[in-house]
């Protein structure tokens, strides 16, 4: 379990292809130093294991799941720094909301463009989660823990507008997602329980 506050961002050095899975290698952060193989690292929104690590890099593998569920937004890992979490300690405070790392999908920019000092997006819902997220919710994107500032409904449509502040666009990688982009994105899981839940009890 993560919080969505991002640790540090890395970039990946190295990547190999093997038998319908992807691995790769990042730097490793300063900061992370009490990893251990087997640890869960928040990489761009997805829970990664660690195989293995030494003073530079740390080595995960993605399945062909996670290649599936990330498609062509893979593409940009390579392209952006990634976002990176530790997971969660029992007794931490959580700073942003609960995240799982169990992507739902790759969502399109529909929109990211400066606004002062900030950073405005606007994320394109699949239809399938539209109703997972309303004003004022909570959203995962990347693996950044971020409120909804409006959500906007046309049929099986849906559009969520997120405002990054400077610490966001400092400590993540968000701001360098273009309109057209495809990002990571996972919905409050509280959501979905309690709307599954309420949908099953009509069924």
């Amino acid at each position: 379990m993560f919080s969505g506050i991002i640790e540090a961002q890395s970039r990946i050095q190295n990547q190999s292809y093997q038998d319908q899975t992807i691995r790769i290698e990042i730097a490793k952060p300063v900061s992370f130093d009490d990893l251990k193989v087997g640890d869960s690292i928040c990489t761009n929104g997805v829970c990664l294991t660690i195989e293995k690590f030494d003073d530079q890099k740390i080595q995960f593998c993605l399945g062909a799941e996670t290649l599936k569920l990330l498609s062509s937004s893979f593409e940009l890992w390579s392209k952006y720094p990634l976002n990176l979490e530790r997971s969660l300690k029992l007794g931490d405070r959580v700073h942003g909301h609960l995240v799982t790392g169990h992507v739902d999908a790759s969502a399109k920019v529909h929109r990211a463009y400066q606004d002062g000092e900030c950073w405005q997006m606007q994320i394109e819902i699949p239809a399938q989660l539209k109703n997972y997220f309303w004003k004022k919710g909570s959203i995962c994107l990347s693996g950044v823990s971020l409120t909804i500032n409006e959500v906007h409904r046309n049929g099986e449509t849906a559009f969520v507008d997120i405002c990054l502040i400077p610490e966001t666009i400092k400590k993540t990688n968000l701001s360098s997602y273009q309109a057209g982009d495809l990002i990571n994105i996972e919905a409050d899981y509280l959501a979905k329980a309690y709307l599954q839940q309420k949908e099953a009890s009509f069924a």
